[in-house]
């Protein structure tokens, strides 16, 4: 793997050159074996919260860990073009719009004991926006190359705060051409439930059940970039115990493995109707 600066990034994304590099300053990944028309985003797989504002979070490392979405890039890692977030969404927050990145508060919990600083504040968003400029790069490439791309923007949440029955899987689509797509909404959804899972569990997915799709990473790039479908897939935090901080690798394993043969498929049958 490369250490890129921004620039370095997208030149070689400009020249279609295949590479596996981390941010100059650590703050994502991207890995692209070959420029396909599909994309896989993990963009909360986050932890890392930098150390110059540790002491001023009243946020424990387990609740920010609760809050995020870990294991997410290990379940997509398979796939051609990979981009993943680093830092915690807890320092900024790349499903949300810049103005509202950084938080005040988190889940009903006060974040920060005293207010951070602007310049605290720009050094985050400079992360944010250099995300971003990455993305739009990615998706100018694949569009061009192909006439339109998909996007499986990963993510997961805590099921155990629900008081009801809640989907193993949810995908979020209120902010996207739900006629358009309505085909290949239902059919992820379809494909998602048949993915066999270890320990008695019994997969289930839903649309806009739990969440609507109201992330900053899809209405960006549905925004700006007209021919791309973005489907926001959130697994319910069943690989993990989200209150007493243990990892399921078999679980994980097991999303990985569904996901490995299920995702190209999809995205397949997307590039035949709307590309080949």
């Amino acid at each position: 793997m490369l250490k890129l600066s921004v620039r370095e990034i997208i030149a070689k994304i400009e020249t279609e050159e295949p590479f596996h590099a981390v941010a100059e300053d650590y703050s994502f990944t991207l890995k692209i074996d070959s420029y396909t028309y599909y994309i896989c985003g993990a963009i909360h797989d986050g932890h890392q919260f930098r150390k110059a504002l540790w002491k001023k979070c009243l946020h424990s490392e387990y609740d920010r860990w609760y809050e995020e979405d870990p294991a997410t890039k290990q379940m997509i890692q398979d796939h051609p073009i990979v981009i993943a977030g680093c830092d915690s969404r807890f320092e900024y927050d790349l499903n949300r719009a810049p103005d509202h990145a950084i938080y005040e508060d988190a889940w009903g919990k006060k974040l920060w004991k005293t207010p951070l600083s602007s310049e605290e504040k720009n050094h985050s968003l400079e992360k944010h926006h250099n995300f971003y400029k990455v993305v739009h790069a990615l998706i100018s490439k694949v569009e061009s190359k192909y006439g339109a791309a998909i996007v499986y923007d990963l993510h997961s949440y805590n099921w155990r705060r629900w008081d009801r029955e809640v989907p193993v899987v949810n995908l979020g689509t209120t902010n996207i051409n739900n006629d358009l797509y309505s085909s290949f909404i239902e059919s992820w959804c379809t494909t998602l439930s048949t993915i066999v899972l270890p320990n008695f569990i019994k997969t289930s997915a839903a649309i806009n059940d739990t969440f609507q799709g109201n992330g900053y990473f899809l209405k960006y790039i549905t925004e700006h970039f007209k021919n791309t479908l973005v489907l926001a897939t959130e697994f319910s935090k069943i690989y993990c115990h989200e209150l007493e901080y243990i990892m399921y690798p078999e679980v994980i394993h097991a999303i990985q493995e569904g996901l490995k043969k299920r995702l190209p498929e999809h995205a397949k049958t997307f590039y035949n109707q709307f590309i080949g």
